[in-house]
């Protein structure tokens, strides 16, 4: 394999970043994660806003236009022989003294890490095996009282720290606000349905904004579903009718099972992936 580091393409051995750099000593960085489809990246233009958003709000000015990271992303694919694959875009701020408080001045580091995955589309096939087995944890975020919800940064610890608090055998552990409310999974966004309705918990919450839960409610509104975001107790999750979770790699996963309620059915989420299947070959195949 073939990385992207600092404008320069180099082996995967070859491939590392300073032990000063601000990502690894403070977690100092903003990522993305996005999908390539058939060469192609999908929702290019939402993923960039979103890293975007991130620097800005940590105040990382990378110097970098759009086009300029697109064609690393791209060059990165084409050195690897990708078409499906996995992307990760990380910029961190970059190397600085040790001092907690960064300069003004930014040198940033600008990594780009490939993997294959499988074809998407209507003829490829999902990268899980089986439909998610997930757990409520007791781990809490408390993300918007330190790192803006909406900021996708390098400080995930939260995320380590609730898979770990979950079952070994569990796919996904669900966080829950300290007044009971549910949020997103480690790294995905959480749907259910209840008497033909789909829910998903607020951005008002302590929410990323996922890209795929951005395009799994756009398709559920133009396949004239119903979509409603607000609150919800992990007892609603419970009685619910069927249960799914959205993130870039998974796409649409049904989920059999959240802490001891099952599901034997996602009607809803089956007709979702398969519009999101459609949209993926419509737009990349």
């Amino acid at each position: 394999m073939r990385y992207h580091v600092n404008g320069a393409l180099v082996d995967a051995a070859d491939a590392t970043v300073s032990v000063r750099d601000r990502g690894f000593q403070y977690g100092d960085a903003a990522f993305e994660t996005m999908r390539a489809y058939g060469g192609q990246t999908f929702a290019w233009t939402a993923h960039y806003r979103r890293l975007q958003a991130t620097c800005d709000s940590l105040g990382i000015d990378h110097g970098l236009s759009e086009a300029a990271l697109r064609g690393r992303v791209h060059e990165t694919l084409a050195a690897n022989d990708l078409a499906d694959a996995y992307v990760r875009l990380s910029i961190t701020r970059g190397v600085q003294d040790g001092r907690l408080t960064p300069r003004d001045t930014t040198d940033p580091t600008v990594v780009v890490v490939v993997d294959a995955l499988p074809r998407g589309g209507v003829d490829g096939d999902p990268v899980w095996s089986m439909p998610a087995t997930v757990e409520t944890t007791t781990v809490t975020q408390h993300r918007d009282t330190t790192i803006p919800s909406t900021a996708k940064t390098h400080n995930y610890l939260p995320g380590v720290l609730a898979r770990r608090d979950i079952a070994a055998d569990a796919d996904e552990a669900l966080f829950v606000t300290p007044d009971g409310h549910l949020t997103e999974g480690a790294a995905s966004n959480l749907f259910f349905v209840a008497d033909g309705t789909l829910y998903t918990p607020s951005g008002d919450l302590d929410v990323l904004p996922g890209i795929t839960r951005w395009a799994v409610a756009e398709l559920a509104a133009e396949h004239g579903l119903t979509v409603h975001t607000g609150a919800y107790t992990p007892s609603r999750l419970y009685a619910a009718d069927e249960a799914f979770l959205t993130n870039t790699t998974w796409e649409v996963r049904p989920i059999a099972r959240v802490d001891d309620a099952t599901y034997d059915t996602c009607r809803i989420g089956a007709a979702l992936a398969s519009a999101y299947n459609a949209e993926i070959e419509r737009r990349h195949y």
